[in-house]
């Protein structure tokens, strides 16, 4: 038996959206992306939504608004993608990075011990869709102390007048925290809509715009619009209308705009998301746990508990009693198998380009530690419950085979 580890889920809707788009005419950016900018509101409960490119552009397009640059500090957590910290890098800032705990979320005893005069911005990251500590994280930006130590040198930094938090839920969009949707957590907060997540559009992203009152989000998401098309005053439907040739550009942005072509594809996905494809990725995680929990060897992934529910992006199982080496050889029997299992992060410190800059994965313990141990297992709503009940034995017998206790 042959299982994928994450292919995208396309059906005659998501069809029929992208021939729609072809069909029209009009494949940039127009009424496609709108649309789904319209339903990411619905389903995160904000009021305005971006759509672009990746995730990794709409990371530096929030930091650029927000005046990030050379000598400023964004506290990441060192168990992430890359993308998380080059964003911060791209900009021209120091990523400072904080380990995390045992449920993969950042550690926020370590954020508060890493703010400093310098910090502008605070980004935690919902590992597998599995969301952060919100509270602790929103009540300790609004300390006394800690806005003191703030020094606003940009518009934006002084309307807020505290660190920005933005919720790197590039894994998240569906999970819940106390009732409260993925989205609206944070100031910000940027999903991903990569070719592997939850929701795809082959390539792309949206920012959700959850500022506190002192801002007019309105407003704002008009900028972060203009943002993604260089600064420029007319976006490519409206130049193309009878005498509407003439435009401005009214700041250096960005080219990162989605194409309505990539929109239909999430368009077509997220209109069944809560009914279909969440529910199906949640039939798998359940069945992978009832499995897995018979055994003391297995250290199950968070799914759920009184506050948090994951949206079941990955199924991080960690192994016990494991080193790296043997996690690494255990890999390749389930791979020899016919399963592709992958491994959700590399823990940036081991990374050259962050290694060249001085970081040291032995001052993250607890990144290093799940690392070490974790197989991320195929979810997604195509998986047969046969196909689930291979991929079970199959890591177990691996680990039998390489693990003797």
């Amino acid at each position: 038996m042959k299982i994928p580890f994450s292919p995208p889920y396309v059906d005659d809707d998501i069809i029929n959206e992208v021939v729609d788009s072809l069909s029209s005419g009009w494949i940039t950016s127009g009424p496609k992306v709108k649309a789904l900018e319209e339903e990411i509101c619905k389903i995160t409960g904000v009021s305005k939504s971006v759509c672009v490119n990746s995730w990794t552009s709409g990371a530096i397009l929030v930091l650029k608004w927000f005046g990030i640059k050379e000598g400023d500090e964004v506290i990441v957590p060192a168990y992430t993608y890359s993308a998380t910290a080059l964003a911060v890098l791209h900009c021209g800032a120091t990523p400072v990075m904080v380990d995390i705990t045992g449920d993969f979320t950042i550690d926020v005893k370590s954020i508060e011990k890493a703010i400093t005069a310098k910090t502008k911005v605070i980004m935690p990251v919902d590992i597998a869709g599995w969301p952060c500590d919100y509270d602790a994280i929103n009540v300790l930006v609004n300390k006394e102390l800690v806005k003191r130590q703030f020094i606003a040198e940009s518009d934006k930094q002084d309307i807020l007048g505290r660190i920005l938090v933005i919720s790197d839920a590039a894994h998240s969009i569906g999970a819940m925290y106390k009732g409260t949707p993925a989205g609206k957590l944070t100031d910000l907060t940027i999903f991903s809509f990569h070719a592997v997540k939850n929701i795809t559009t082959a390539e792309g992203g949206a920012i959700c715009l959850n500022l506190p009152d002192s801002f007019d989000n309105e407003a704002e998401y008009k900028i972060m619009k203009l943002y993604t098309l260089n600064g420029q005053n007319k976006d490519a439907f409206t130049k193309s209308q009878a005498g509407g040739w003439k435009y401005d550009i009214l700041f250096a942005g960005l080219k990162v705009n989605m194409p309505d072509v990539c929109a239909a594809i999430g368009l077509a996905q997220i209109r069944k998301y809560d009914i279909l494809l969440l529910k199906e990725r949640e039939r798998v995680a359940r069945a992978y746990h009832a499995f897995f929990s018979k055994f003391k060897q297995f250290e199950l992934p968070p799914l759920e508990d009184e506050n948090r529910k994951s949206c079941f992006h990955l199924y991080a199982l960690r192994l016990n009693r494991c080193t790296e080496e043997q996690r690494d050889l255990i890999i390749e029997e389930i791979t020899q198998k016919g399963v592709a299992v992958n491994v959700h992060f590399i823990p940036m410190p081991m990374l050259t380009v962050f290694k060249n800059l001085g970081y040291k994965i032995e001052d993250y313990p607890v990144a290093y530690d799940n690392y070490s141990r974790e197989i991320s297992l195929p979810i997604y709503p195509q998986l047969t419950n046969e196909q689930i009940d291979y991929v079970c034995e199959a890591v177990l017998s691996s680990y039998k085979k390489v693990v003797h206790d």
